[in-house]
């Protein structure tokens, strides 16, 4: 499976077509949200440890790349920040993953484009500055907590959770900041903001397998901030990451969004994040999650490629555009018509 998601990596950040050879099973790509059903192995994802030796590896490959720890989970684990800082007048974009742990197909797309920012995206780096939290609840991405996953469906040798390992959602805790992980990611925010201005930030999450838009699976559903604390030119901005990300998926053939239906409260990242700094936000909600209770919020492993390289051209297409400013010419009007899933 990772050999078949560096395929699809590969022929993302290429913008070539992927072709597998007549009979090859696995094939996710060309049917996208109809591909498969069927139980997640977790044992082909990355662990925590195993992403953290990938991030140290990278760290020490690319000149252009830092690695700090902002904080420690509950269970004392470090979470890390990546960080490509060439210049402070540079428009700056934060990615973030996994406030959810059993959403993690976004994490392995993430890690894919590290990669790719030390080769065949190298070159936009003197124009952009990217931070990039990889894996923000690693207890629950591990299946570390202080309550029973019993109930959970996937194999593979442990279980991955939602939550954080007191049991709190860790997306709907930027208000309080009641949680550690909560409160590393906000002194981050504090910290980088001030120092260059954080301009834009994406926030992958996966959802459940059955949402629809104009009668069709979607294969993942966007939103821009909804709360009331945030200003019409913010959401504007907002909409116009939104657009770069509907441009670079829906024409592909395998890749259909819907719009995401989603509160306004500010305790969620996505207006949270809008309403504190002032940052234009995206929401992007991938099809299917690695880990649940309920069995039909599972996507079959044979669907990772095609999840994981949704995730890559997302982060490609929107650093691109933020990097060469065609960010600021985005036509956002698709949002008038723009499905909402059901």
């Amino acid at each position: 499976m990772r050999r078949l998601a560096a395929l699809f990596t590969a022929a993302a950040l290429s913008g070539a077509a992927l072709s597998l050879s007549p009979g090859t099973s696995a094939v996710a790509v060309g049917k996208g949200p109809d591909c498969c059903k069927g139980t997640i192995n977790t044992s082909i994802l990355h662990t925590y440890d195993s992403m953290v030796a990938e991030l140290k590896k990278q760290d020490a490959k690319q000149s252009a790349m830092e690695l700090e720890v902002i904080g420690q989970t509950v269970k004392g684990r470090d979470i890390h920040l990546v960080k490509y800082i060439s210049n402070p007048k540079n428009p700056t974009v934060l990615y973030i993953t996994q406030q959810h742990g059993n959403e993690q197909l976004t994490t392995e797309g993430m890690l894919d484009f590290i990669k790719s920012l030390g080769n065949s995206n190298k070159s936009i780096l003197g124009r952009i500055n990217i931070l990039i939290v990889p894996m923000l609840n690693a207890d629950g991405a591990m299946g570390d907590v202080n309550f029973s996953l019993d109930n959970y469906h996937a194999s593979g040798g442990r279980h991955l959770t939602r939550y954080n390992a007191n049991k709190v959602d860790l997306n709907r805790d930027h208000v309080a900041k009641a949680e550690v992980e909560t409160q590393a990611l906000h002194r981050m925010l504090a910290k980088y903001d001030a120092e260059l201005g954080i301009d834009y930030a994406v926030d992958l999450h996966h959802q459940g397998t059955t949402a629809k838009a104009d009668g069709e699976l979607v294969s993942g559903s966007i939103l821009y901030p909804t709360t009331s604390s945030v200003d019409a030119a913010l959401v504007e901005k907002s909409k116009q990451l939104g657009a770069v990300v509907y441009n670079a998926i829906e024409p592909t053939g395998w890749g259909h969004l819907g719009k995401y239906v989603g509160g306004s409260a500010n305790t969620i990242a996505r207006n949270g994040l809008a309403a504190e700094y002032g940052i234009a936000t995206l929401l992007f909600e991938m099809r299917g999650m690695s880990d649940h209770e309920y069995e039909s919020y599972i996507l079959g492993q044979k669907s990772n490629g095609y999840l994981i390289k949704q995730t890559v051209v997302t982060l490609n297409a929107t650093a691109k555009a933020i990097a060469d400013g065609s960010i600021t010419k985005q036509d956002t009007s698709f949002w008038n018509t723009l499905t909402e899933q059901g």
